[in-house]
């Protein structure tokens, strides 16, 4: 079968990727100073954090409407044989509800909830691609990405909590704490939602090696192929020792590195880095 991937822009893969295996994107809206622009297009992480270090406010982000995933939808469906579309975690935005109501227009798009955010949700695309040349039908396609969603392990570490706090998801009180006792919060993604796991406390470089080795090392339930390193904005030397402690403890066959786009960006700020893989 001839199908076409497509994904939300928060799947945060590289531009080599997308054009690897022709995976389009759907981008998400961010809104700056009450001023609409699209993830990756016409706005960049870059951006949103000289605009919040410059003293101007949390920028948000929006889910697609319904009728923009028509829109995308009917580009494709005429073309291909079938579509599947892996959205953002359900948990985190209405973007897989409006995705569901536009395909229901369509007999050949189909929706997944990768129940993922960033690589997380870019490892079950890559997937996606992977199996959409084994499978026989879209239907089959769809089942098996579904049944992979569960096996995506995704964490962040961030360094300081102020974005978090901004964006009212977690207390003033609590992220001044944290950013006095020197705390580095932990944030996993289980069951398409986000929450903190352990806090690490120390250098920020010392506490990203520590978190990367407590993630990889002596683990036998991981397939060893592919590792995402996603991140907003880092000192060399706290990227270095990620790396290193990678290279230490990962043995991973093919290691990608990638910028988070806007939707982490937005919501955890700079200083933010998370180690991506898949449990087998």
């Amino acid at each position: 079968m001839n199908i076409k991937i497509l994904s939300d822009s928060t799947c945060d893969l590289s531009e080599a990727l997308l054009k690897e295996h022709d995976i389009t994107l759907v981008p998400l809206t961010v809104i700056k100073e009450g001023k609409e622009y699209k993830d990756g297009l016409t706005i960049t992480p870059a951006e949103i954090f000289a605009h919040v270090a410059n003293g101007g406010e949390l920028c948000s982000t929006s889910a697609n409407s319904v009728g923009e995933y028509q829109d995308i939808f009917a580009q494709y469906a005429d073309k291909y044989d079938g579509i599947l579309h892996i959205n953002i975690g359900s948990g985190f935005s209405s973007c897989y509800q409006n995705a569901n109501i536009a395909a229901s227009e369509f007999e050949n798009v189909k929706v997944v909830d990768s129940m993922n955010l960033s690589t997380g949700q870019g490892l079950v695309v890559l997937e996606a691609c992977r199996l959409a040349k084994e499978c026989a039908s879209l239907d089959e396609l769809h089942e098996k990405v579904q049944s992979f969603v569960e096996k995506v392990e995704a964490s962040f570490l961030v360094d300081k909590l102020n974005y978090l706090a901004k964006g009212g998801r977690c207390s003033a009180v609590a992220a001044l704490g944290a950013n006095l006792l020197n705390l580095k919060p932990c944030i996993d993604v289980k069951d398409g939602k986000m929450g903190v796991s352990k806090k690490y406390r120390g250098k920020y470089a010392k506490c990203l090696s520590t978190y990367v080795q407590e993630r990889l090392a002596n683990r036998d339930d991981i397939r060893r192929d592919v590792l995402f390193v996603t991140k907003t904005s880092v000192e060399d030397e706290e990227y270095a020792a990620v790396m290193e402690a990678i290279r230490e403890y990962g043995k991973f066959e093919t290691v990608y590195e990638t910028q988070a786009g806007c939707t982490v960006s937005c919501h955890c700020g700079p200083g933010t880095l998370g180690v991506l893989f898949v449990r087998k």
